[in-house]
């Protein structure tokens, strides 16, 4: 079985790649885009590769734009499992069939994906949920794709080897932790939890309660939550509140939370008859610790002042860029980015795109992406979308930036205040320790002396790197000895020749040049020379 699926996925990307040459040598006429045609191919290859794609449509920073919008509408095109399954899964993960679970469960799906599908349900109080069976046998399937996958891949890079550049196995196992992540609905159980805490005081945002004693890594059991799609046109006079609430929301999870929902597409997002928003999906969830949230209200409002210094600075300090890169290069092209947007309307000023903008001038050589920074930008990117949507005039950067400053603050200066009580208490264990330490100091100069000790930082990698250049080194020198070596014995006589050339003049060459592959291979392998 493995064996054909391997030849199916193989014989799927040769093929794209194959029409894709065809069509930019302009030798075949197409009536789809090379994205469109991408998605396709996916789309037939099931449910693993429909996930890694949306998972590899967050790399903003290497694919364009059109292949990044084509790969984010992958829609999960998969039938429904039949419902005899649903109940043989649910009793499998709970213990216990749905008749003794629940007063009713339908069989009958409202819902399907490529992971798992929902079935309507009421517990035994009457409460009405929601309950996801994640897809039978799923995790093997996507264990033994991703396999087969990899090892394509490493077949692709043997005969493309400058394609190693752009890290795709480092890509291919991202986007595969993504998908684990997405399967486990332990995890998303959880992330439900912490997210209806922390909106449990506000009117304007609903977060579905989650049942753990009902909930396993396979099934979950939510509550259901009734509303519009938060792009219903029936909304109209009501967006520009909604817009401000969701911004406000957004902001809340960005700078006070540290964790944010990482998939508000207009599927995810209701809005309940009450007027508040509802999230659904936690499946992707991005995190963010305190540096990073300072160091994103940094560009922000580096941004908003159009200061390029502070810009590249602020990107640095988010570890998007490489330390070493040309900073002058850099800051010229950020200039330019600022000096566009100031031609442009406040209201269509974008912090998505002025994002996307500066990770791709370095055309993927000085651009570093944390797993959730990822997450981060695809999240900017759909509440933009959102918000227009709600409210084509709205100010991003009164609702952003404006906000951010003093949310940030009001954080930063939490933070400080438990420094100060952290301070504090070190500071008074060090004082009832200072006597016994200094004394112990004190014993060892007596006995041994001051000694004083220098710490190197460095040396051992560079003494690494020329041990490795000078054997290479002399690797070549052997080499070029050999390969002149046989070249003189060609003119010697022997009494046993070879494909015409003496015996020792042909073993000579057969080393020289084993020895030449050697050399190659373990500069390919470094990737330097």
């Amino acid at each position: 079985m493995g064996i054909f699926r391997f030849f199916r996925i193989s014989f799927s990307l040769w093929g794209y790649a194959g029409w894709l040459l065809l069509v930019r040598l302009r030798l075949l006429r197409h009536a789809e885009s090379p994205a469109q045609r991408l998605v396709r191919v996916i789309e037939r290859l099931g449910t693993t590769f429909i996930k890694l794609g949306q998972g590899i449509g967050l790399r903003r920073d290497l694919l364009p734009d059109e292949y990044v919008d084509a790969l984010e509408g992958l829609q999960d095109r998969v039938a429904p499992f039949p419902g005899e399954i649903a109940v043989r899964e649910v009793t499998a993960a709970l213990g216990a069939p749905p008749t003794e679970l629940f007063a009713d469960f339908e069989k009958e799906p409202m819902a399907s994906a490529s992971i798992a599908q929902v079935h309507r349900a009421h517990l035994k109080d009457g409460t009405e949920v929601v309950v996801k069976v994640r897809r039978p046998d799923i995790k093997r399937q996507v264990a033994q794709d991703i396999w087969l996958l990899r090892t394509a891949v490493r077949g692709v890079l043997l005969l493309l080897p400058f394609l190693r550049r752009y890290r795709p196995l480092d890509i291919l196992a991202e986007a595969h932790e993504v998908l684990q992540q997405e399967m486990d609905f332990c995890q998303e159980a959880r992330s439900m939890q912490r997210f209806r805490e922390a909106f449990k005081d506000w009117d304007t945002v609903n977060i579905p309660a989650v049942f753990e004693a009902f909930s396993t890594e396979s099934v979950l059991v939510q509550e259901c939550s009734h509303g519009r799609r938060v792009d219903d046109p029936t909304i109209g006079a009501d967006g520009p509140r909604l817009a401000k609430n969701f911004v406000d929301a957004y902001l809340h999870q960005f700078f006070i939370l540290g964790l944010f929902h990482g998939d508000p597409h207009p599927g995810n997002l209701f809005v309940m008859d009450d007027g508040r928003i509802c999230f659904h999906d936690f499946g992707l969830v991005g995190f963010m610790d305190r540096e990073t949230r300072r160091n994103l209200a940094a560009f922000m409002q580096a941004f908003v002042r159009q200061d390029a210094d502070w810009l590249l600075d602020a990107y640095l300090d988010l570890g998007v860029l490489a330390s070493d890169l040309d900073e002058v290069t850099y800051r010229a092209g950020l200039e330019k980015l600022l000096d566009d947007y100031a031609r442009l309307p406040l209201k269509d000023w974008s912090f998505a795109v002025a994002f996307a903008r500066i990770i791709r001038m370095g055309q993927g050589r000085d651009v570093r992406f944390p797993r959730n920074l990822l997450i981060l930008m695809r999240t900017l990117f759909l509440m933009e979308t959102t918000v227009r949507s709600l409210d084509p005039d709205f100010n991003l950067l009164d609702g952003l930036a404006g906000q951010a400053e003093p949310i940030a603050k009001a954080a930063m200066k939490e933070r400080a205040e438990t420094g100060k009580v952290r301070l504090g208490y070190e500071a008074g264990i060090a004082l009832q320790d200072l006597p016994n330490s200094v004394g112990k100091w004190l014993r060892r100069v007596r006995k041994q002396g001051l000694e004083i000790r220098l710490q190197h930082h460095g040396l051992r990698d560079l003494e690494r790197h020329l041990d490795r250049s000078s054997n290479r080194l002399a690797l070549a020198l052997v080499t070029l000895g050999l390969y002149i070596a046989s070249a003189l014995l060609m003119q010697v006589e022997s009494t046993v020749y070879l494909w015409g050339m003496p015996l020792p003049a042909v073993i000579g060459f057969a080393l020289a040049l084993w020895f030449t592959l050697r050399l190659a291979a373990s500069i390919s392998r470094s990737g330097r020379l």
